[in-house]
């Protein structure tokens, strides 16, 4: 079995809409993430590496200094007030840390295919976001590729 572990921290802004807290302000975090992947056996580029870790990171890392927001948020999708490339349209209904660590794991498994496609390799990939100190939202699957 191999794995590759990469650790990436990122700021971003989000809020809420519809909860019935201090959460539905517009506030921020320093989130810190944590990607797993494991196989077998990891095919191997030109330069004898697997997957690179700066690209994985880079996952994260995008979301850097953005809004998050989803499209119920007309607010940050509206491009007269907020720069598009400043914000990060997650599925959902909200930029929960549960969404983001999905968002994470989507484009995680989206670079595996991208890199090696169709070798009908079994990858686990694990994603762990960590919103605050003391909150942590972990997606977990085994996909094929």
């Amino acid at each position: 079995m191999e794995k590759i572990i990469v650790h990436a921290t990122f700021h971003t802004g989000h809020r809420q809409i519809g909860y019935p807290g201090k959460c539905k302000f517009v506030h921020g975090h320093t989130w810190h993430g944590t990607v797993t992947v494991t196989a077998e056996a990891f095919p191997r580029d030109e330069l004898d590496m697997s997957l690179d870790f700066g690209d994985i990171k880079g996952i994260m890392r995008f979301l850097d200094h953005k809004m998050l927001a989803t499209p119920q948020d007309r607010a940050f999708l509206d491009q007269a007030q907020f720069e598009p490339e400043g914000v990060v349209v997650l599925p959902g209904k909200g930029p929960s840390v549960e969404n983001v660590a999905h968002y994470v794991f989507d484009h995680v498994v989206e670079l595996i295919q991208r890199k090696y496609p169709g070798r009908h390799i079994d990858y686990t990939v694990d994603v762990a976001i960590q919103e605050t100190e003391n909150n942590i939202f972990v997606v977990q699957k085994t996909v094929t590729v």
